[in-house]
């Protein structure tokens, strides 16, 4: 998406609410440095001007996240995607983001009812035996009823919320073009990357809006547990799916943090969330996708004692080739190999800046040294975690986006099973698997089948690289080979400039307008009724010059 500031103008209204929210919340800095107070109105700048601000005693974290709730679903949704970003974002405003709720209401069943039929082109008294007009739960893109099938079978329809593709569509461009705004006129603000998180929220929601993403997905892992009798994955009804509705089995059963009820099931809770931790590392480290959001919400336990996940709509993929970066950064952390440990760290990221290998180094140093002949029924996983993720953030180091999902579905996991069983440690659980990743790396067959690939790319770099450099040097002399160079904030020192070159150009022409007031009434008091408006034109002028240099701070 490129930038086009004509976007803020296009959606006006939505810009005004922006930007009412950020001053209401204290963020007038901001506005002023990204020049976003024109978009409000006369009087709205004027009761900004002079107002008092109690939020501003609340923390900057505190009135990012009041901010993003105010501005609705989609900055709501965009609020919880940077919170996966410790990597990123200051650790203060991850905390505080990781509050953010949607507190969205129902939408009327008629309007509901009228999304099935359009989509299915028949009555709802057709397409299901019973449908129940109130719904079971509403979220920020759906709302989900319960009904039956005309065999019987229990259901649940999610429906998707009506008009909400062209609010977040809105939204996104808004988003896009304040985070360029901010690169642009932030040159420091590169280091939290404010475009690429918009980037990354734009490709996570809109995979969320595709609801025949997500049942695809859903009918994936029932493909893939379809023998695991410890996992139970809801069927989908693909003759009642459609574009923005998915029709899936209903499951009756608890939810895992429900302590009272699991007392009735057949195995122990501990039983429970084992299964619950075996299940994940499975699904990870064995089929390379994982259920990206393993809340309490998503997890029902049957009353067989089966595991049951819910909401497939954030999936994370993790290829071979990060699967084997996790490998060894576990088994250097447990070899105490520092050295190999800094070349992983710095292929599992994408340094923003120059690393000092150095102090890398002792940074991780220190971080095996906390782990280090430490029982392995000792160590904390989301703790280990969330202390490698500091170290990338002190150096700069972005993590990708699939690992980052993958470290916040772990820690997501530790803290669900620590609930019902305190006692169960997600490191033994994760131990057979990572051992047994390392050795069938190791065989014979998958030597060979690497080196087969290398010398297939090799062979293809080689084939290739006579006509690359012939193309080049034909550039070369014909004069068409351009190199480009990105000045970092001349558009910002542009403005600037702009800015000063019109203050001048005012200054000039109000002082020529006060002098040439002053002579006509001097000479000829005949043209005194000529001459007075253009000298309070001049003063109001100049009160209005002086008023914007001690607005901006710049005297």
């Amino acid at each position: 998406m490129d930038s086009n500031p004509l976007r803020l103008i296009r959606n006006l209204r939505r810009s005004r609410e922006i930007v009412t929210v950020l001053m209401n919340y204290g963020f007038d800095d901001l506005v002023d440095q990204l020049g976003l107070r024109r978009y409000l109105r006369w009087g709205r700048r004027l009761l900004f001007w002079k107002r008092t601000e109690p939020e501003v005693k609340l923390t900057r974290a505190k009135r990012i996240r009041l901010a993003l709730e105010s501005l609705g679903v989609t900055f709501i949704k965009f609020g919880q995607v940077v919170s996966t970003r410790p990597d990123l974002v200051p650790r203060d405003v991850v905390v505080e983001l990781e509050k953010l709720q949607e507190r969205v209401p129902s939408f009327p069943s008629e309007t509901a009812i009228a999304i099935i039929e359009r989509e299915l082109g028949e009555p709802i008294d057709k397409i299901y035996a019973e449908f129940d007009p109130v719904p079971l739960a509403a979220g920020s893109l759906g709302q989900v009823h319960k009904a039956r099938h005309h065999d019987g079978t229990p259901l649940v329809v999610k429906v998707k919320r009506p008009d909400i593709d062209r609010v977040i569509e809105q939204d996104l461009s808004l988003m896009y073009e304040l985070a360029t705004m901010i690169e642009r006129h932030f040159p420091d603000a590169e280091v939290f990357d404010p475009v690429g998180l918009v980037n990354q929220f734009s490709r996570t929601i809109h995979r969320e809006l595709q609801f025949t993403r997500e049942a695809r997905s859903t009918d994936e892992f029932y493909r893939l547990f379809q023998d695991d009798a410890t996992l139970y994955v809801p069927k989908i009804f693909w003759e009642l799916t459609q574009g923005d509705i998915i029709t899936m089995e209903f499951i009756d059963g608890y939810r895992i943090d429900d302590e009272e009820e699991l007392k009735n099931l057949p195995i122990s809770p501990h039983e429970v969330a084992a299964n619950g931790a075996r299940i994940f590392m499975k699904m990870t480290f064995e089929f390379g996708v994982f259920h990206a959001d393993p809340h309490p919400g998503n997890f029902r336990v049957r009353h067989d004692g089966s595991l049951c996940l819910i909401d497939y709509g954030m999936i994370g993929v993790l290829e071979e080739e990060r699967r084997d970066l996790l490998v060894d950064l576990l088994l250097n952390v447990a070899k105490k190999d520092t050295n190999r440990l800094v070349e992983v760290v710095l292929n599992i990221g994408k340094a923003k800046r120059v690393v000092d290998h150095q102090l890398l180094r002792a940074d991780l140093r220190d971080f095996i040294g906390n782990y280090y002949g430490v029982p392995l029924d000792q160590i904390s996983v989301g703790k280990m975690l969330t202390d490698f993720i500091n170290i990338l953030a002190i150096h700069r180091i972005r993590c990708p986006v699939d690992i980052m999902l993958l470290i916040r579905a772990l820690i997501t996991l530790e803290g669900v099973a620590s609930r019902i069983a305190p006692e169960l440690n997600i490191a033994q659980e994760m131990e057979p698997y990572i051992y047994k990743l390392s050795s069938e790396r190791y065989h014979p067959r998958a030597i060979a089948g690497r080196i087969w690939s290398e010398a297939c790319s090799f062979t293809k770099v080689m084939h290739d690289l006579p006509e690359q450099v012939g193309r080049t040097l034909g550039k070369l002399a014909d004069d068409e080979l351009r190199i480009h160079l990105d000045h970092k904030g001349i558009d910002h020192l542009t403005t600037e400039l702009d800015r000063s070159g019109n203050r001048l150009a005012i200054g000039m022409v109000m002082s020529s307008l006060i002098l040439a007031s002053a002579i006509t009434i001097s000479s000829d008091t005949r043209l005194v009724y000529i001459s007075i408006p253009i000298f309070m034109m001049s003063s109001l002028l100049g009160i209005w010059l002086i008023y914007g240099v001690f607005r901006s701070g710049r005297l």
